[in-house]
């Protein structure tokens, strides 16, 4: 029997386990950290051994194979030995890709990959196919595959998942964009990461679709120096070469794809803003390839619901609008948040820096913030870029210091935006931590004032 070991016991490295355990592996869990107590229920009414709180190397070290959690980076110790011994060392979704001959449509890119995952799954969903929805979203793949296999999986697919995936392919890959994030975690190397996210489209072949957004200046150079055999179906805002969808200059989106060209008013899609309606063509474009119907296409992008945490509005306090917008953790994203700003900003920015380059929103920030409220643990690096660029900086240390200094600097008819450039891990659990905090503190605060 082949020894299975699960290094991250949260959902990835849960399914994985069950996954394993399911197909004759001896299977063995250990995560370094406390595993929730969901997680230890499931484990153990599967019979799976596990260890928290610590790594036991002569019980990890034994492994024929190994799935890592993504977030545990490559260089880590552990995983370098167990490289270095020759042991396969895979991500959860190449593991329960083994197990499953599904139709797999991917989504990556630096921004935008949860709200255009949600999307194709919601039309996927509408014209009644069984649909699982995995990766960084959703319920692991491999525990669905294990209990509930579906026949078509929409999986979102950070750049750490893709590191560990070898045999995989993806009938549809869909490439957003790609701007500098995680740059910690790549040595500070740009081609690193670009090389991560061009996994995705690994071992198409001619009958898979490779669907990207045609104005991104890096995705354009990696793909000149690739031989690319799947089909191109590139979006862009305006109509290009080889365009397979584009606005025109009357604001209808077309999508012109393999036998039929079809359209949508921009004014009917859900989702607002220029990142969105990328995400909607991107979204609109998988599903055409899946043969769905065009009119459970249109209804879908005319009625999906925005994603939590991206430019989500929570609440008008004293006449100013606040919006969560936690989910940006890389300039890229702010860009695109601050980019849909139509009134004067005060903008939060701050956390776990990897890296970041601030020249990108500069410009924007010059036109639209009229004041910027610092939120992390250490902010000499925002203090430093930012400072003398807006009329007023603050540096702060908490979520309620921060919305306390937004209140005091907003005026009637401004808009406070979260929007941080930065990972939350310095402050907060997570993104949707920082978030659900944030809103709960702007809500506080719009029923004291009543």
């Amino acid at each position: 029997m082949k020894r299975l070991v699960i290094l991250g016991g949260g959902e990835s490295g849960t399914g994985s386990a069950i996954l394993g355990k399911r197909k004759g592996f001896d299977v063995f869990l250990s995560d370094c950290g406390k595993i929730a107590p969901k997680y230890v229920e499931m484990l153990d009414a599967n019979d799976i051994a596990w260890e928290d709180s610590a790594h036991t190397p002569e019980k990890i070290l034994n492994a024929d194979l190994v799935i890592k959690s993504p977030g545990i980076p490559p260089t880590a110790p552990l995983v370098k030995a167990l490289t270095d011994k020759g042991v396969p060392v895979l991500s959860e979704i190449e593991f329960a890709g083994r197990y499953t001959d599904a139709k797999m449509v991917c989504i990556t890119g630096s921004n935008g990959k949860t709200t255009t995952t949600l999307l194709i799954y919601h039309i996927l969903k509408k014209a009644g196919l069984n649909v699982g929805l995995a990766g960084n979203v959703g319920k692991s793949m491999a525990l669905q595959v294990a209990d509930d296999p579906h026949d078509v999986y929409v999986i979102e697919l950070s750049s750490f998942q893709l590191e560990n995936m070898y045999d995989f392919k993806a009938d549809v890959a869909v490439l957003l964009n790609i701007t500098p994030d995680h740059m910690d975690r790549y040595d500070y190397k740009m081609e690193n990461y670009v090389a991560a996210k061009f996994r995705i489209i690994r071992n198409q072949t001619q009958q898979d679709c490779f669907i990207y957004w045609q104005d991104d200046p890096v995705i354009l150079e990696q793909i000149r120096h690739l031989q690319l055999e799947q089909q191109l179906l590139p979006f862009a805002e305006c109509r290009e070469e080889d365009s397979h969808a584009w606005v025109d200059d009357r604001g209808v989106v077309h999508f012109d794809v393999p036998g039929e060209v079809w359209e949508i008013p921009r004014d009917k899609l859900s989702l607002t803003g220029l990142h969105n309606l990328y995400n909607s063509m991107a979204a609109g474009l998988s599903a055409s390839v899946l043969n769905i119907r065009r009119d459970t296409i249109r209804e879908a992008l005319e009625d999906f619901e925005a994603v939590e945490h991206r430019l989500e509005f929570v609440a008008t306090v004293d006449g100013v609008d606040y919006i969560n917008d936690s989910k940006a953790t890389n300039v890229n994203s702010t860009w695109y948040a601050l980019e849909s700003m139509n009134t004067p900003a005060v903008l939060i920015l701050g956390g776990k820096d990897k890296g970041n380059d601030y020249t990108e929103i500069e410009p924007l920030v010059r036109e639209k913030v009229k004041a910027i409220v610092c939120m992390g643990k250490d902010n000499a690096k925002l203090l430093d870029f930012f400072g003398g660029k807006v009329a007023d900086i603050r540096d702060t240390h908490s979520l309620e210091d921060a919305v306390a200094a937004c209140r005091e600097l907003a005026s009637d008819g401004d808009t406070v935006l979260l929007s941080p450039c930065c990972a939350s891990f310095d402050l907060f659990k997570s993104y949707e931590d920082r978030g659900e905090q944030f809103k709960a503190a702007v809500l506080k605060m719009r029923d004291g004032s009543k």
